[in-house]
């Protein structure tokens, strides 16, 4: 929605440490996505924050906002396109728009500004394909639990099953951050082909409430895929048949 006015509540949330890691995450991405100057003391102020996860969510906000300030007027027209219209923590990469392999090599290497990475992951989106599903994939093997989550994240509105698997080997992880493990649950309910309902089936009871309650909704998700394919199918075989309703 991105509106200032929500601002005063994102912060207040921000500031909250009793508030869950994922909680306090959220709301400095948001901030990040609305784009305020007027937000830079509060996100820097957090930028070593106790919570790893939420001190690189403030360092990525504060990069977009430099970029909004600085960057954007010259790079418009220059990067490629998001097809999900979705207000996303970095855009997409100025340089190798369309060079998979190069990208791959920015995403993976964790010696570069989680920044510049975050806009190579944007850009492996935006091209689409199984190659590029695949090098995104490689991403859950990451450090940074932040990264390996929007990893999973991006893997969800891509929808392609060819990351079926690593999404569930990441599920299904022992003391993976329950952060990621909720973004993969949600992925395999959005890709809904294969064994995405077997695995989310498997996870529903989990331990950790933030799991169990994304494997459901995960499940309702995959159903309302399904179900809207299978009624699609209907509907180009009645027309192929000739068959109208009344």
């Amino acid at each position: 929605m991105q509106d200032k006015y929500a601002i005063p509540f994102l912060i207040r949330v921000l500031e909250d440490r009793n508030q869950e890691p994922m909680v306090r995450h959220e709301a400095g991405e948001a901030l990040g996505a609305i784009g305020s100057p007027q937000v830079i003391d509060v996100l820097t102020k957090f930028l070593k924050d106790d919570q790893i996860e939420v001190a690189e969510t403030c360092e990525l906000a504060l990069e977009r906002i430099k970029w909004l300030q600085e960057r954007r007027k010259h790079e418009e027209g220059k990067i490629s396109s998001n097809p999900y219209c979705s207000v996303d923590p970095a855009p997409p990469d100025l340089s190798s728009m369309d060079d998979v392999d190069s990208l791959r090599k920015t995403l993976l290497d964790e010696s570069l500004p989680l920044f510049k990475r975050y806009r190579a992951l944007f850009s492996l989106r935006n091209i689409g394909g199984t190659k590029s599903v695949v090098a995104l994939a490689e991403g859950l093997g990451c450090n940074s639990a932040l990264f390996r989550h929007e990893i999973a994240y991006v893997l969800g509105q891509m929808q392609h099953e060819a990351c079926v698997t690593q999404l569930k080997e990441c599920l299904e992880k022992n003391g993976e951050n329950p952060m990621v493990r909720h973004e993969c649950a949600e992925a395999l309910g959005a890709i809904a082909k294969g064994e995405c309902r077997e695995i989310l089936e498997q996870f529903a009871q989990d331990k950790e409430r933030v799991v169990k309650e994304s494997c459901l909704v995960a499940l309702d998700m995959h159903d309302y895929q399904t179900s809207n394919e299978l009624e699609y199918t209907k509907t180009i075989d009645k027309i192929k048949n000739g068959v109208t309703s009344n």
